[in-house]
C-alpha cells in the first residue's frame, strides 16, 4: 500500500475520532446516557466512512496486484 493511502486513512481516520470525541464529550456534559441507542450515530458514521475508502483503496489495489 502507497505511503499516500495510508496518510489518507490516518488524516480522515483522525479528524473522524476527533468529531467523535467531540460528540461524546458534549453527550456526558449534558448529562445525556450513552448508551447503544446513542452510540449509534457514532457506529453508523464510521462504517460510511471507513468502508468506502476500504473498498476502493485497499480491495481494488488487492486486484490490481493478483492481475499482475
Amino acid at each position: 500500500m502507497k505511503w499516500s493511502v495510508i496518510l489518507r486513512f490516518l488524516i480522515i481516520g483522525l479528524l473522524w475520532a476527533g468529531v467523535c470525541g467531540v460528540l461524546i464529550a458534549r453527550m456526558i456534559a449534558t448529562d445525556t446516557p450513552v448508551n447503544l441507542v446513542t452510540l449509534f450515530p457514532v457506529i453508523a458514521s464510521g462504517v460510511c466512512i471507513f468502508v468506502p475508502l476500504y473498498k476502493k483503496y485497499i480491495k481494488n489495489d488487492n486486484q490490481r496486484k493478483s492481475n499482475r
